[in-house]
């Protein structure tokens, strides 16, 4: 079976987000306290712009000699980030994370930001899928000995 990112992978959720004017210390302390390694960053309409990730505040934010205080989001953030819809399966977001190397995707409907996923949750569901599979394979080589 073929898994879809919604409802198979995340649910829609209160996405975490930021805006581009935000300073990127306020987009870190998000993330810090939410344990989370990506936020999505909003226009005014709510609308997806962009997204900002744990490896952007480090790498071209502190690293690159910029001030976590003063840093607008805009600075440093991936606008129009590559985009998921709910109903692509979990193979194509894998291959698309993969060949582009991502480790998040927004998941959007009409420009609205519903969940994000993660190749953490895409690995989980293709070994829960993997696993399936073995049963399945088991129990017609082997006949199902429990009678279930």
């Amino acid at each position: 079976m073929q898994r879809k990112i919604v409802p198979d992978i995340v649910q829609p959720t209160d996405v975490a987000s930021v805006t581009a004017e935000d300073t990127v210390l306020a987009a870190a302390t998000i993330m810090r306290d939410r344990k989370i390694a990506a936020l999505v960053v909003v226009n005014s309409a709510g609308k997806l712009s962009g997204i900002i990730t744990e490896r952007d505040v480090v790498f071209q934010g502190t690293a690159g000699g910029l001030d976590p205080k003063t840093t607008k989001v805009a600075e440093i953030m991936t606008p129009n980030p590559d985009t998921l819809a709910p109903g692509d399966s979990a193979s194509d977001a894998l291959e698309l994370m993969q060949t582009r190397n991502y480790r998040h995707l927004p998941v959007v409907v009409d420009g609205i930001c519903i969940a994000v996923v993660s190749v953490r949750d895409l690995f989980k569901s293709v070994k829960e899928s993997l696993e399936e599979s073995i049963r399945e394979t088991e129990a017609f080589v082997f006949g199902d000995r429990y009678g279930a």
